[in-house]
Formats: structure tokens, sequence, C-alpha cells
């Protein structure tokens, strides 16, 4: 038996992408990102020196990057994605943030910003080197390799203004460092053949 298409099926169809539509636009920032934060309240001795307080900060940074990479919201994120087929010329964007807060300096966070894009050959790459074909499950690991990235290209980015933090001891006491990766949503004149929709 032939299925054919009616009017009304396509009413159907077109009423659900609609709401699919609608249903996007509406997720906040917080749907659509993974952060991992850590605290360090033990300030370091008055006699650290500059690479030993450097390096404390580095390692809060490296910690909230665990903290993101292997966080419950990830899942989500790398959920969204979905197999493409042979369309090769859409992406999905998004950016990955590092900031450093000095609790007790009354100095303004450190705060580096890098975009990243993931583009089907990033995913087919994936594929390959994780044998499986389950888009989430390579979205994940693509996902984590554009956090690790970000975060050093971020970290980078914000180097000079921490070095100048440190000369003002803005680190001595408690320093907060947060990570996040925040996928953006998909712009209305990119529906079909999303990456992650």
């Amino acid at each position: 038996m032939n299925y054919r298409r009616t009017e009304a099926d396509r009413i159907l169809d077109n009423i659900d992408r609609a709401r699919s539509r609608d249903l996007e636009r509406a997720l906040s920032l917080h749907d659509l990102q993974a952060k991992g934060r850590e605290m360090d309240t033990t300030p370091p001795d008055g006699d650290s020196t500059t690479p030993e307080r450097l390096k404390r900060l580095f390692a809060l940074v490296e910690t909230a990057y665990r903290k993101a990479a292997q966080g419950p919201e990830m899942t989500p994120l790398a959920a969204r994605f979905r197999a493409i087929g042979d369309i090769s010329h859409h992406a999905a964007r998004g950016d990955v943030s590092v900031s450093l807060k000095y609790m007790d300096a009354e100095r303004h966070d450190d705060v580096g910003v890098v975009p990243f894009e993931v583009v089907p050959h990033d995913l087919d790459v994936a594929k390959k080197e994780s044998r499986t074909s389950r888009p989430d499950v390579n979205a994940m690991k693509v996902l984590r390799l554009r956090l690790r990235d970000g975060v050093l290209a971020a970290y980078e980015k914000i180097l000079p203004r921490v070095r100048d933090a440190l000369k003002e001891r803005a680190d001595i006491g408690h320093v907060e460092a947060e990570v996040a990766l925040h996928l953006r949503p998909n712009s209305p004149d990119s529906e079909d053949g999303r990456l992650f929709g």
C-alpha cells in the first residue's frame, strides 16, 4: 500500500516545525551551556613567587575546565546534534569563556571569550576515531575538544591582565575560576541541515 501525503499531513508537519522553532527560540542561555566553577579559599603564602601564584590560578582554571567537560550539562548539549548526511555547508557555533574572579580585591573579573565552530567534517573525524555512528557520542568528543582548545585560547587572551592582577596582589585572597561552553541557538534562516536541533 502506497502512503500518499495529504494536505492535512503537510499542515501538521508545518505546525510541528513551527513549534520546534518556537521551542528553540524559547530556550534560555542556561539550556545551551555547560559550566564548571572552582574556588580557592586558601590564600598563597606572603613570600610566594609570581610563577607560583600564576600556577595557582591556572590550576583553578584547569579544575573548572574538568568540571565543565565532565558535568551533566554536556550530555544534553551533545544530544542536540544529529546526523546530517551529505550536507556540508552547515555548522554549529558557540563560545568558550574563562573568567577569574578576585573575591577579596576591588578588581573587575578577567574574562576571555573565544568563538568556535563545529562543521560536519569534525563529526566525520570523530566518527572514525570513536567507531560509532551515534551523533551524540561523536558530538561529545568534538565539544570536549572545542572546550579544551577554547579554554587554552581564552586563558592566553587574559594572561596579560592576570599578570597585572598579580602585580596588584588581587589574587591574595579567595579566587574563583569559571569555564563555560555556550552553543548559540540556530538562526531562523538555517532550518534545514542543522547540525543540532
